[in-house]
């Protein structure tokens, strides 16, 4: 959501704001004027304040920097971490001279070497000119690039050039360079199908060019180390080791990979109850409800509306009799109001962020956990961490001035000015965030959404792309910026289904939230004055396409919890694109409509005028068998398991909590060219850290075809929980979506006798009928062009571009207008420059 925090007027009330950046740092408060104080608390580096005057050391190689036209070589070189991981520095002065990580969990596994005999295959060159640090890679012709981050655009990245600078980005279109996360990691995919990963080390604003073919080439001021990661075999083997260095995903709670439902927003607590039993009326699952900034006091974070939402635990006690979970925003926008308690004490505590002529240090991290500590009891279940890039409207940067000062501890780089701690704001916010909620019940796995980040914001919160449109061009974006982030390090993320701003047609709705029901992240959302964008709010043909998606989903969720327990304790990816089931395919490496879940593709049309039973889809090489829950619609997905594994599924609940170890327990197998099928369950109690000492089960199971007979079994068990007693349902695919069926007893050997040729050749035929005869009698969702209803302007499909000398504008019609976009065109700088609605203005 968008939201302005800033010096506004709302029905005739001066609100003064003031930003706390929540995070693992200090902070201290910098009013930019006279008048209006902006008060933000972050981390900061070794830079000193001495008197009223922030000092900065210069190493030698940034004084030479700046003060000559250039020095250039090649970039030094040692082993860190592991074998085939190097760091590189421009020089020894250099090496000893950077800022410290923040990307890395540890920074002594970036700054000590280690020992090894292998040397790098690719040896960056760098230039130092005019102040700027300029690090190239060059690779061989055939070479594909991917990563960046949460980007919008292609998935290919090639052509493209990124800007590390978190930016509320309300609107964002393909050619928008800077959105609200950070990574400065690109994902470098051989002709061979190796792959290598690049990360330049700096929190600093990083320009990342990729347009020319074959080249990678990072810009960013001086020094920074550059980290490579392989060649290694797979682009997988690659995400391995990176999250040995940033860390691996957050362990989610079971609940959490259930279906979100959200909105800015619903008002009061009789409405959030309203939503949340209509959805049990309906049978459409859904775990979470979401509050936002609406239920507060006055805007104020940490209270309540006392008229709107007077009891915040009994309305959250009695979401949780019907299965729903409660999620509630809090923006680092603290209300500058004396008497107000969250300001008096971060007063007291001295945690505001300062202009450079502040004072004293102090800490905030301590101050913001045991705030958010407090707030867990009432109730809440996961917090929302918006607004945290920093954004700060009516300010052509859209956020605090460069110069303010972070108090940051030593370990994060010491006292610095904005631009050093801007890109980390978002991620030390979530840290915070995520220690308080662990410090209020550590029976718990705290559960942390989070918009701005930085790569390494894995390990403390879940985020999604920002303020989309609801168009098509943005739905096929979600998909690719979903990879992108799996592909930086970020395995748990998803759009606003249906977009956040504009009002989504029927057929967009359903398609879009088809496909995202398979996303690792699954919540819908939009913006206030938008039509109702909650799965029945479009007719009844888009209902029981939502209700279809969302129950594949909630049967997928043994599979997609697997998968996350597999990133968590291994660093493997969630969803990638198409190419990881064959990195050497050129082919796959463009595709846009599809992905991975594990072995399981999921692909769909992403056009409004071509549905599903006209797809033509591109499958990797090997065995690829469709299937489906016998539910298919043109504006579901197809789906295909790849030969040679089996997945785990189980009954469609209406929530998580509905679940038992009892219940029977499905599993899909598609045989390899060989007879083999391999696959896995992972099974705990869904929440805390049980799993840790050994509280779960993890399945590992195989599939053989012998003299036309295929047994299953279990290979091995993995922790110390016993196998529950239920039954097991084998689904043994045979092509054209037709399988065959079997029940026995999990834990046992189950035995299918393989049908003859002539058997085989019938129930594929039987079964390409009954999908002819599905799909000719669903009622298909009207194709019309506007929304049901109307609330508000409509998003204008295609932005108004307005060029004037160096700039060129970017605006839709909305209420007068709203700017996506200004860029100077001699440079091509972006800067963000929406004008947005929202309660402060």
């Amino acid at each position: 959501m968008s939201v302005g925090l800033s010096n506004s007027v709302k029905g005739g009330a001066v609100l003064k704001l003031s930003f706390c950046p929540l995070a693992f740092s200090r902070f201290n408060p910098s009013p930019p004027s006279s008048t209006s104080k902006f008060l933000f608390r972050k981390k900061s580096y070794s830079k000193k304040l001495t008197g009223r005057r922030l000092i900065s050391k210069m190493t030698d190689s940034e004084v030479k920097a700046a003060t000559s036209d250039s020095t250039a070589g090649k970039m030094i070189f040692q082993p860190i971490l592991e074998d085939g991981v190097f760091r590189f520095d421009c020089s020894a002065n250099d090496r000893e001279a950077v800022y410290p990580s923040l990307s890395f969990i540890n920074n002594k596994s970036r700054d000590v070497p280690v020992m090894s005999n292998k040397t790098p295959s690719y040896i960056p060159s760098f230039e130092c000119r005019l102040g700027q640090q300029i690090v190239k890679l060059e690779f061989p012709a055939g070479t594909s690039f991917y990563g960046t981050g949460e980007v919008s655009g292609q998935l290919e990245r090639t052509g493209k050039r990124v800007f590390t600078w978190n930016t509320d980005a309300w609107g964002y279109g393909p050619e928008t360079t800077s959105l609200y996360q950070s990574h400065p990691w690109v994902l470098a995919v051989l002709p061979n199908g190796e792959a290598l990963g690049i990360l330049a080390d700096t929190t600093r604003r990083c320009e990342i060019d990729l347009r020319t073919e074959c080249r990678i080439q990072f810009i960013s001021l001086p020094s920074f180390p550059v980290i490579t990661f392989g060649p290694f075999s797979s682009p997988t083997a690659v995400l391995v080791s990176l999250s040995h260095a940033i860390g691996t995903v957050l362990m989610p709670p079971k609940w959490s990979l259930g279906y979100h439902q959200c909105r800015w927003s619903y008002d009061s607590q009789e409405r959030v109850l309203e939503i949340s039993r209509k959805f049990r009326e309906k049978g459409i699952p859904c775990d979470v409800i979401w509050m936002d900034i609406d239920y507060m006091d006055g805007f104020r974070c940490f209270t309540f509306d006392k008229e709107r939402f007077p009891d915040p635990k009994s309305l959250v006690k009695d979401l949780h009799n019907i299965g729903f979970k409660a999620i509630w925003m809090l923006d680092p926008g603290i209300k500058h109001e004396e008497g107000y308690f969250v300001y008096d004490s971060g007063s007291k505590h001295d945690v505001w962020i300062q202009k450079a002529d502040g004072k004293p240090f102090s800490k905030a991290r301590a101050w913001w956990t045991n705030l958010v500590k407090d707030f867990i009891s009432n109730g809440v279940d996961g917090i929302w961490n918006d607004m945290n890039e920093p954004a700060i409207f009516k300010t052509v940067t859209k956020t605090m001035p460069e110069s303010n000062i972070h108090r940051g501890d030593h370990e994060l780089g010491g006292c610095q000015n904005h631009a050093h701690y801007h890109n980390v704001y978002g991620m030390l916010m979530a840290r915070s965030t995520y220690e308080g909620m662990g410090l209020a019940d550590r029976r718990k796995r705290p559960f942390v959404l989070t918009r701005a980040g930085f790569i390494g914001s894995q390990r403390y919160a879940a985020t999604w792309t920002g303020d989309n449109l609801s168009n098509w061009e943005h739905l096929q974006m979600s998909i690719s910026m979903m990879l992108q982030l799996g592909l930086s390090g970020q395995p748990l993320s998803g759009p606003d289904i249906g977009g956040f701003a504009g009002n989504a047609t029927p057929k967009l709705f359903g398609r879009w939230l088809g496909f995202g029901a398979m996303f690792p992240f699954c919540r819908g959302h939009s913006e206030t004055g938008t039509i109702d964008h909650e799965p029945w709010s479009f007719g009844k043909e888009c209902e029981e396409v939502c209700r279809l998606a969302l129950k594949r989903r909630y049967r997928l969720i043994p599979h997609i919890y697997t998968l996350f327990y597999m990133a968590h304790t291994r660093g493997t990816p969630v969803a990638t694109p198409a190419f990881f089931a064959d990195p050497k395919d050129p082919n796959l490496r463009t595709l846009e409509s599809c992905f991975l879940l594990g072995p399981l593709l999921v692909y769909s049309s992403i056009m409004p005028d071509l549905g599903s039973d006209k797809l033509q889809p591109l499958l990797p090489k090997g065995i690829w068998l469709s299937f489906d829950f016998d539910d298919s619609q043109l504006d579901l997905p197809a789906l295909y398991l790849q030969g040679g594994y089996v997945i785990p599924f189980g009954p469609p609940h209406q929530h998580v909590g509905e679940s038992n170890p009892s219940d029977d327990l499905t599993l899909i197998v598609a045989l390899d060219e060989h007879g083999k099928a391999k696959g896995s369950l992972f099974e705990d109690d869904g929440d805390g850290y049980g799993f840790t000492e050994g509280e779960y089960l993890l399945t590992h199971y195989v599939a053989e075809l012998e003299s036309s007979v295929v047994t299953v079994k279990v290979s091995k068990t993995e922790g110390l929980w016993k196998r529950p007693n239920r039954r097991l349902h084998i689904q043994l695919l045979i092509g054209e979506g037709a399988m065959i069926d079997a029940w026995g007893n999990d834990g046992e050997d189950l035995q299918i006798e393989m049908p003859s040729e002539i058997e085989v050749s019938k129930l594929i035929s039987s079964s390409k009928e009954h999908h002819r005869l599905r799909l000719e009698s669903i009622k298909h969702i009207p194709d019309v062009e506007d929304g049901s209803g109307h609330k508000g302007g409509e998003l204008s499909r295609t932005p108004i571009e307005l060029a004037n000398g160096d700039w060129s504008l970017k605006i839709v019609p909305w209420i007068g207008g709203r700017i996506i976009s200004m860029v100077h065109l001699p440079s091509g700088e972006i800067l963000s420059m929406q004008e947005k609605r929202n309660p402060f203005c």
